[in-house]
Parts: structure tokens; C-alpha cells; sequence
């Protein structure tokens, strides 16, 4: 399974590398097992200088011209609230993402996402009329960007038509071993043990009501009605 990690500039450290430790890890297992079908994560970028939110350099190869992947991963953007979020929506290496996830899409590629690189996956028009989740926290964001989205936010992992979203930070964890499972419903387990993840199935347990309240100016409204 090849799976080409797509690294904006700015990514969330810790999804890009929970989405590479996990892949890697399953792959080292399988080996191991002397399994065949070990994932092969690669990262891809737009830019020949990629780096994270906390300035590493991510040693990336050129998406343009690449050979069509299996699967394509977009790890979160490092961006925590709405304005933020906006301005990097606007930058132009995430429009030319989008012209490249909907190539690789019309070519058959498995399209994934999680957390705020949902919202990138959703820009490129191809969550369109279709199931999705995100980040719990900036659903509110989500619904007023992307209407078109049918959005549940309470889970942790939405597959449909050949994209899959996944949920807030950690959600890159859960994104990963579904990749694998799809594969290996042992490997997908085996690797879960060695990284001590727990099954998650809905990310409603984490959520912060009076946080999502705030953040949406009807729900707020209503509240100061209701009180």
C-alpha cells in the first residue's frame, strides 16, 4: 500500500508524525510476520523547503509528477482557531493542494484527512454532498465554509465514496490504523497494542458543549434567550 503523506507548509507536528510512526510501524510489523501488504508512507510536499508549526524541516519529494499513490493523507494544519484557520485556507500552496487531490481522485486515489486537514480536503470540493467529520471544536467553522458537507461530528473516523475524514489531533492515530485495517484487521491490532491506542469510535466524549456554544453565534444566542 503505497500512501503519500501530502506536508503543507505549517502542519501540526504531531499529526504528521502520528500518521508516520503509526504506518511505519505497522509496516516494521508486518515485516516481521512476513506479511506482504506493509504500507510504504512517503512524504510529498508543493514546495522544495516544507516546514511544521514549530519550524522542523520536512524532507519532502515533489507531489507534481509523482506517481498516483494508493492513498493520500493530509495531516492537520497547525492552526487551533478560526482565524488562523482562514488565513491559511487562503494561502495558494493550499489551492494547488486542492487541484492535486482532485487529479489524484479522478485517477482512483483513496483521499484522507484529518483535523484541520479536513478542512483542506473540503475546500478542494470533493467532501461535496457526501459524509464527513472534523475537528469537534470548529464545526461551527466547518458548517459555515463548507454547507454542502454533511457533517457528524461525533465521530471519530466517516469513510464514503472513497474519502475518509477523521476527527480532532489524535484522530491522526485512529485515521492511520483504519488505513491499515482496511488491509489487515490483525496488523491493525497488533500495532494498536504496541502504541497502546484504544479503540475510539466517536470523539462526543471529548467535546466541550459550553465551547461549541461560544463559538456559534445562534446556539449562543439562544442560550442568552433560554437563561
Amino acid at each position: 500500500m503505497d500512501v503519500a503523506v501530502l506536508v503543507l507548509d505549517q502542519v501540526f507536528d504531531l499529526g504528521l508524525s502520528a500518521v508516520l510512526d503509526t504506518l511505519s510501524t505497522a509496516g516494521e510489523l508486518a515485516q516481521l510476520g512476513g506479511g506482504r501488504a506493509q504500507p510504504r508512507p512517503r512524504m510529498v510536499g508543493l514546495r522544495r523547503h516544507v516546514a511544521t508549526q514549530h519550524g522542523l524541516t520536512v524532507p519532502v519529494t515533489p507531489a507534481q509528477g509523482a506517481a498516483r499513490p494508493d492513498v493520500v493523507v493530509v495531516p492537520a494544519l497547525g492552526c487551533k482557531v478560526p482565524d488562523t484557520l482562514r488565513a491559511a485556507l487562503g494561502r495558494k500552496d493550499v489551492h494547488e493542494a486542492g487541484e492535486l487531490l482532485r487529479g489524484w481522485s479522478r485517477q482512483g486515489t483513496l483521499l484522507a484527512a484529518a483535523c484541520t486537514g479536513t478542512f483542506v480536503l473540503a475546500a478542494s470540493g470533493l467532501l461535496d454532498h457526501g459524509p464527513a467529520t472534523t475537528t469537534w471544536w470548529l464545526v461551527p467553522l466547518f458548517r459555515e465554509l463548507y454547507p454542502r458537507v454533511d457533517l457528524d461530528e461525533s465521530r471519530m473516523i466517516v469513510e464514503a465514496r472513497g474519502r475518509v475524514t477523521a476527527g480532532a489531533a489524535l484522530a491522526h492515530l485512529d485515521l492511520a490504523l483504519w488505513l491499515v485495517r482496511r488491509k489487515s484487521p490483525t496488523l491493525a491490532a497488533q500495532t494498536a497494542r504496541y502504541l497502546m491506542v484504544d479503540s475510539r469510535p466517536s470523539q462526543a466524549a471529548f467535546a466541550i458543549p459550553d465551547q461549541l456554544a461560544h463559538d456559534d453565534p445562534m446556539v449562543e444566542r439562544f442560550e442568552r434567550w433560554a437563561r
